[in-house]
């Protein structure tokens, strides 16, 4: 296991072109902060909000990178964290941020957006989670798009989309064509996972919204939810059937 650990690594430097990480599942770890390897180009970075009579609940975000560039989905919870996550980029990875996508307006999505405009980092979201963003004094992504937006990194995309209203009416998904993965944020729950927060949400809408983004990504091999465990196709089917009927 340990020489199959060093081929994968060395060959992930010659690929990839940031610096090679070990294949342990957390890269990362800080009061603040969990930032855990799931392949050679992506990390899932975890922050928290304090929610009062709950505590800490985790939130989700991803960091994919290719040679020696980075798109983050999602910002940490707060500035602080997202200059934490920032700096791991740098020194670790060895690349720079080339773009933030935020899914959707609530405050585990682009809590900490402000750090990342500090440097001069484009933000990438739907257009109503601009407005609903600027509506409620939040710090708002600068580009927006009505459908679809497509964002390279290094050799690779990402390919962001609204597929329909769900968790909230503006909330998009993150698609990696190269590693077959879908960055759902809150859209998708985690298997085993409850309704969530429902204040912002259509559920009339949001088991089609998935049934869509199924037909569209019938092979995915990682789903990503907003809050929880990663993990495949599942996901989504648990999703759906959550919010059907």
């Amino acid at each position: 296991m340990k020489n199959s650990t060093s081929i994968l690594s060395i060959l992930s430097l010659l690929a990839f072109g940031c610096r090679s990480q070990s294949f342990n599942a957390v890269a990362y770890q800080s009061e603040s902060l969990r930032v855990e390897r799931l392949t050679p180009r992506v990390y899932i970075h975890v922050s928290h909000l304090d929610i009062p009579g709950y505590g800490k609940f985790p939130c989700n975000g991803l960091v994919y990178a290719d040679r020696k560039e980075a798109i983050v989905f999602d910002t940490p919870t707060s500035d602080a964290v997202s200059m934490e996550l920032m700096q791991w980029i740098e020194n670790e990875l060895k690349c720079s941020v080339k773009a933030v996508v935020v899914n959707h307006f609530h405050n585990d999505c682009l809590g900490g957006l402000a750090a990342f405009h500090q440097k001069n980092i484009p933000s990438y979201a739907s257009n109503l989670t601009l407005a609903l963003a600027k509506k409620d004094g939040a710090e708002a992504p600068l580009f927006g798009f009505d459908e679809s937006i497509e964002i390279p990194v290094g050799n690779e995309k990402a390919i962001n989309r609204f597929f329909g209203q769900g968790h909230t009416v503006d909330n998009i998904v993150s698609y990696l064509p190269r590693e077959r993965m879908l960055f759902g944020g809150c859209l998708i729950k985690e298997v085993g996972a409850g309704k969530g927060n429902l204040e912002d949400a259509n559920v009339d809408e949001w088991a089609n919204t998935v049934r869509a983004v199924k037909k569209a990504y019938p092979g995915l091999r990682f789903v990503i939810p907003g809050h929880g465990k990663a993990g495949g196709m599942d996901l989504l089917d648990y999703t759906i059937e959550m919010f059907s009927g």
